[in-house]
């Protein structure tokens, strides 16, 4: 499950380099539950692996992927 999100954010950040990308779209991506993927994306963030922001409330919000993020993902594609 992890390989699959590290993989979907990579290519997300592919497609809009310039944005970050929405919760919403990764777990669309993803094949996710909004569950799930905040549970996973908190065990990410926690590794070091991307940044996450969360909107008031904590319903919304961003992620990123680090540079070791983008790496791991990339050697993921291969």
């Amino acid at each position: 499950m992890v390989e699959e999100l590290m993989v979907a954010l990579w290519r997300l950040e592919a497609e809009r380099p310039d944005k970050p990308c929405s919760l919403a779209r990764l777990s669309k991506q993803a094949g996710l539950p909004m569950s799930v993927l905040r549970r996973q994306l908190t065990l990410l963030e926690e590794a070091g692996l991307l940044t996450l922001a969360l909107d008031d409330g904590g319903i919304t919000g961003t992620v990123y992927s680090s540079p070791a993020g983008r790496q791991l993902a990339a050697a993921m594609m291969r």
